[in-house]
């Protein structure tokens, strides 16, 4: 009966026996599981078959543990709202004719020098028609005499520049001054009592507040808005004195290859015993309108302006060539209408000239 205590129960039997066929079946299954993992042709995918027959975990890869390695994004406090940062935006002014012109780029120099109106010699002007008497209304009669000897063909020649004195920290506001000086010069006439005299200068000074508005209007954008003081004379006495003074608002939008700068202006009244030319405005008008197109290094202007009341004004167009020499270009000037010169404001011609320049309006 004692022995009978150490004999296996039934129930003992019965384990043994499952446990036994399990490990023959996992005997039986081991060699067609390692000739899987034997087939596989990827290192890791064949050592984590291998590792899982083993009974080991599988190695996380580097970028796993790189990626286990970095600590959480903290969680946005009550409330807040996380937003993801913008790409940087491009330079401002880039490829604009405006922003070049008026040095709107916050990168340019503080206190600019730069060319304002063309910088022009045209070594022939010719006029279809000399006005060789000036006429004064107010004097009702002719200021030089019929038998002035004036040549048809002259020179002509422009400077002009503008200096900023002060400008905001990202350029888009500055305060200039400017100077333009516009002279008809009598080169090729040796005739007379005075040799290859200048026929006429015009001096036009200016204080010009400049700002840059940076708005857009389908294809247009707006990138220039100009508030000036402009003062223009001839610099003569008596009878050929000639000047005005403005308030002039310029706006400016481009497109691509395309600027267009409109203005317009009021003229400062004057005392009737100071105005040198009442009736001015009749052949001038209120405001004048620009446009420029650049091809291939080339640039094509033309300006229109005149006073509808009275049915008189001038139109303008130029052309100016790719670089020459340096800076240097070609510029052919065709002009039509009153008022080419202060002198000349209610006289009409047509002149054309040929020469050189270093730079356009825009």
């Amino acid at each position: 009966m004692k022995m009978l205590r150490h004999l296996p129960t039934p129930t003992a039997l019965a384990g043994a026996a499952l446990m036994a066929a399990h490990t023959l079946a996992a005997a039986q299954a081991a060699p067609s599981a390692m000739a899987e993992c034997a087939a596989i042709s990827g290192d890791s995918e064949r050592l984590a078959c291998y590792d899982r027959l083993s009974g080991r975990a599988a190695r996380p890869s580097p970028e796993a543990k790189k990626e286990a390695a970095a600590p959480p994004a903290p969680a946005p406090s009550g409330g807040e709202t996380v937003v993801a940062a913008a790409p940087a935006a491009a330079p401002a002014g880039s490829g604009s004719m405006f922003d070049k012109a008026w040095a709107f780029d916050p990168s340019s120099a503080r206190y600019d020098v730069s060319f304002y109106a063309p910088n022009y010699f045209l070594f022939g002007r010719y006029t279809t028609d000399l006005n060789t008497a000036p006429f004064d209304p107010l004097r009702g009669g002719d200021v030089l005499s019929p038998g002035t000897e004036l040549d048809s063909t002259e020179a002509a020649f422009q400077v002009s520049f503008k200096f900023r004195l002060w400008t905001t920290d990202d350029r888009r506001w500055g305060a200039w001054v400017a100077y333009t000086q516009q002279s008809q010069w009598q080169l090729y006439n040796d005739s007379g009592s005075a040799s290859r005299p200048f026929r006429e200068t015009n001096y036009m000074p200016e204080v010009i507040l400049s700002h840059k508005p940076g708005l857009t209007w389908g294809d247009l954008q707006w990138n220039l808005f100009n508030l000036a003081f402009n003062h223009q004379s001839n610099g003569r006495s008596d009878l050929l004195s000639r000047s005005w003074n403005r308030v002039i608002a310029s706006f400016g939008v481009e497109n691509g290859n395309l600027g267009v700068l409109g203005r317009v202006w009021y003229r400062i009244p004057e005392s009737s015993d100071d105005d040198d030319n009442p009736t001015i405005s009749d052949y001038y008008g209120w405001g004048d309108l620009s446009a420029i197109y650049k091809w291939r290094g080339q640039s094509f202007a033309a300006t229109i302006r005149g006073n509808p009341s009275t049915g008189k004004g001038a139109g303008q167009l130029t052309w100016t060539s790719a670089p020459l020499l340096g800076p240097v270009r070609g510029y052919v000037k065709l002009f039509s209408g009153y008022g080419e010169t202060l002198i000349d404001y209610n006289w009409r011609q047509t002149t054309i000239g040929i020469g050189v320049t270093l730079n356009d309006w825009l």
